[in-house]
């Protein structure tokens, strides 16, 4: 089943250079009442993430850090950039910033944007603060 898709000028949301759509956010500000829920959630967070009503998959992800599992943040980045051509799919973390930044930089990724160009494609095109480590930084550049 197909859903309608996030619109593109949503907050947080970020278009991929494919046209996939994906929104970042930050687990500390309450979810909007006048939008859409995700179909798809990815979230990146030391501890077991709130239960939601849709589809979820939870990562350990200590804030400021790396995933504590990379072959299964591989997975999962894969599994969400894949459900973005047809679903609504959000990343997100405690603040929607470093974790989530990183997240939808390795989709930028996955999409074909260059590993040395995607930090400054999702600062550019979801939020300036995206990324917020040096080890961050560096796990996209060798991310794929």
């Amino acid at each position: 089943m197909t859903t309608s898709l996030w619109a593109p000028d949503s907050p947080g949301v970020l278009r991929l250079p494919s046209g996939r759509l994906v929104r970042g956010r930050g687990l500390r500000r309450p979810l909007a009442d006048d939008g859409p829920a995700p179909t798809f959630g990815l979230y990146l967070l030391g501890h077991e993430p709130p239960e939601v009503a849709w589809a979820s998959r939870w990562l350990r992800w200590p804030d400021f850090r790396l995933p504590s599992d990379r072959t299964d943040a591989a997975d999962a980045l894969r599994d969400a950039w894949s459900r973005a051509a047809a679903e609504r799919v959000e990343v997100a973390c405690g603040g929607g910033r470093g974790r989530t930044g990183t997240a939808l930089a390795c989709l930028a990724v996955l999409d074909g944007v260059p590993n040395d160009e995607a930090v400054a494609y999702v600062r550019t095109h979801y939020a300036k603060g995206a990324v917020e480590t040096p080890w961050q930084r560096r796990y996209v550049q060798r991310f794929g």
